[in-house]
């Protein structure tokens, strides 16, 4: 008896957190924790009930889809529910499915429809005679809130279909917002010191159930087509994959990874390979869904606890997890910028042990009011570092403690400052050790001098050892020395002394980014290189000289004087010099470069281009001989505009520059690829 009470506890208590957290979800927007530990209390009060049948009541979370429609935007009867899906976490738990399935079906074969499972808002789209006529969202699957007007303002989705389409039909979907919109979103709400929303779906929420369909209007919301609701006065097609292939081409926007599959393996395999990519959406996307293909195979397998028998949420590993924030830490970088991380309690989070987290700088941790002692939602996303994405504010106790930066430098105890207009704070010391290890590790990347065979835990043991103090001491290390290190064999040491000497003809650029300069990245590198003839004449230039440079404003013309004003810097270039290390462009180059056919020109992009990235049209400018300026001045000849242009074509405008659309753009470009395989 004593067990059945224990039990009974135990359910009114998930009952009650499952509760809260439907109200923190689905009514405020606010969720307190990740959908995995959501997930994981719904599997426990589910497996309680099933236990102990005769505890199951109607108000218990598992007897319901979703949370109360909220009555200021009326209500919508659902003609036929909008169920929610059975979850599986695992191969296993899909192929139990699978299996129940086909035993409900006598043994029979049965072709499966995959596609990503968007982590937005459900909602459901009635037309008649042609027009959409009412857009709700599932509320408790049966009664959803009347959200037409916001919905009209998503401009995916259609206010009205051709006269083939039923003259009656509901096609469901999931309203969402893209992972560039939602950062965009964030940023402009942060400028105004408004409350962050906490991911994409939340976002995309918030944004259709705004009373002012103005607000709605104003956010790129999105959404796909996953299905139809129900369809009166014609027919449609007998399957779930020829049902999605009609609605597109009543002009419905279904998602382009939607894949019909024969075999639960082939759905194991598309599974997986979004697992291992799931990045590339550009979309928030929590799993794949699985349905049986079809119809008259749903209809006999029917529902069971308001879920499908037929279909299924196949989850991708977390990728979110809560735990507590023990300390903040402070690594200092290459250019002395104290970067504070986080110091985590354990906890895993998509497969992986999570012990710290990127906390970027102090102003964001204020903004965010993440304290030393929180709990708090970490996110890991495939190979970026964790974040913390908010703490848990009502979790904590009072014993929280506010985050400051130390005044003094971690590492070598000198004074720290914050140069204004800067987020950082910076160790004023040019000799801090970890200073000069960090800017080792940069010289060497791939994308500065890329030495072959020297990465970070070599550097760390030259430094060390006392062999490398500077990033030009690498071409004085001689064979003897990297044999004397741990785990160093005759032919590595070769090789690492190879690829130190081809690198001594880097091009001009790679090695004025390999010098880490404050604010100079890869591309200014380039402009730079393409600007001066070696790393002497750009030492000689005055700030004057170098803002005048397209795209090199004061801020960076002052960093580059500054750091050639450093005599250790000075002094790092000339051992370089005397190494044989190449600083100077390449003559050969030149002259190649003056005979390419878009020589001389300045292309300026403004916009979204369609055809490619903004990165590879520049690359595609530079390979014919141009050069990819960021800001429109009298010296640009032509100004690219894609759509959603900004404030450039305005000044282009004003200049009288030339403009160039994006088909305009394509064609220059084809003939200037003509031009060169001539000249080659």
């Amino acid at each position: 008896m004593r067990d059945v009470n224990k039990v009974k506890k135990r359910i009114e208590e998930l009952r009650e957190i499952i509760n809260y957290h439907n109200y923190r979800y689905y009514v405020l927007d606010s969720p307190e924790i990740s959908d995995a530990e959501y997930d994981e209390l719904m599997r426990e009060l589910r497996q309680l009930e099933a236990e102990h049948p005769e505890l199951v009541t109607p108000d218990s979370p598992t007897q319901r889809i979703g949370a109360p429609p909220v009555e200021a935007f009326g209500v919508v009867e659902h003609p036929q529910p909008l169920l929610s899906l059975a979850n599986a976490f695992s191969y296993e738990e899909l192929a139990a499915w699978h299996k129940r399935v086909s035993n409900l079906l006598g043994g029979r074969q049965f072709d499966l429809v995959c596609e990503p499972k968007i982590d937005g808002l459900a909602v459901a789209l009635t037309y008649v005679d042609g027009l959409l006529v009412t857009g709700a969202t599932r509320g408790d699957g049966y009664r959803g809130e009347n959200i037409t007007q916001n919905l009209r303002t998503i401009r995916s989705i259609p206010l009205s279909v051709p006269g083939e389409a039923p003259p009656r039909f509901e096609v469901r979907g999931e309203v969402y917002l893209p992972k560039a919109g939602f950062k965009k979103l964030n940023e402009e709400r942060a400028k105004e010191e408004l409350p962050l929303f906490a991911n994409p779906r939340n976002a995309a929420a918030g944004s259709v159930r705004q009373l002012d369909s103005s607000i709605t209007a104003r956010r790129p919301l999105d959404i796909f087509i996953y299905g139809l609701g129900w369809a009166e006065g014609k027919a449609v097609p007998n399957t779930h994959w020829e049902i999605m292939q009609y609605l597109k081409s009543l002009g419905f926007k279904i998602n382009p990874n939607i894949a019909l599959r024969r075999s639960l393996d082939e759905a194991e395999k598309y599974h997986q390979s979004w697992v291992e990519s799931r990045e590339k959406f550009p979309y928030e996307a929590d799993g794949i869904v699985v349905k049986v293909n079809s119809i008259a195979l749903q209809q006999e397998l029917g529902t069971v606890a308001h879920e499908p028998r037929w279909a299924i949420a196949y989850k991708f590993p977390a990728i979110q997890g809560t735990t507590k924030l023990i300390d903040i830490g402070i690594n200092v970088g290459r250019t002395g910028s104290l970067n504070p991380y986080a110091i985590l309690e354990p906890v895993r989070v998509g497969g992986v042990v999570i012990s710290s987290a990127a906390l970027h700088n102090e102003e964001d941790i204020h903004r965010k009011d993440i304290r030393i002692g929180d709990w708090v939602v970490v996110q890991r996303a495939g190979d970026v570092i964790p974040e913390i994405v908010e703490p848990i504010v009502s979790r904590r106790t009072g014993k929280e403690k506010i985050f400051s930066m130390p005044g003094r430098c971690p590492v070598c105890g000198s004074e720290v400052i914050k140069p204004e207009g800067e987020a950082m704070h910076r160790c004023t010391n040019a000799a801090c050790p970890s200073q000069a290890l960090e800017r080792i590790k940069h010289f060497v990347s791939r994308g500065a001098m890329d030495i072959d065979g020297v990465g970070e835990k070599l550097c760390q043991a030259l430094f060390e050892a006392g062999l490398v103090k500077d990033a030009a001491d690498l071409y004085y290390l001689s064979k003897e020395q990297l044999l004397d290190l741990e785990r160093m064999a005759d032919k590595s040491a070769s090789n690492v002394l190879n690829s130190i000497a081809e690198s001594k003809d880097r091009s001009l650029a790679r090695v004025i980014f390999a010098l880490g300069i404050l604010h100079v990245g890869e591309q200014y590198a380039e402009l730079l290189a393409e600007q001066f003839h070696s790393i002497d004449q750009m030492a000689e230039a005055s700030q004057e000289d170098l803002s005048t440079i397209p795209s090199i404003g004061p801020k960076i013309a002052e960093s580059i004087v500054a750091f050639f004003r450093q005599k250790g810097n000075r002094q790092i270039i000339e051992k370089l010099r005397k190494a044989g290390v190449r600083l100077e462009r390449e003559k050969v180059k030149e002259a190649q470069s003056k005979e390419l056919p878009l020589a001389g020109k300045e292309f300026v992009l403004t916009g979204k281009l369609e055809s490619f990235s903004r990165p590879e049209a520049e690359a595609k400018i530079k390979a014919l001989g141009g050069k990819a300026g960021s800001d429109v001045t009298r010296k640009t000849s032509y100004v690219v505009v894609g759509t959603d242009p900004g404030s450039k074509l305005a000044k282009a405008e004003k200049l009288g520059i030339k403009t160039l659309s994006q088909a305009e753009f394509l064609e220059l470009l084809d003939k200037a690829g003509g031009k060169l395989q001539k000249l080659s």
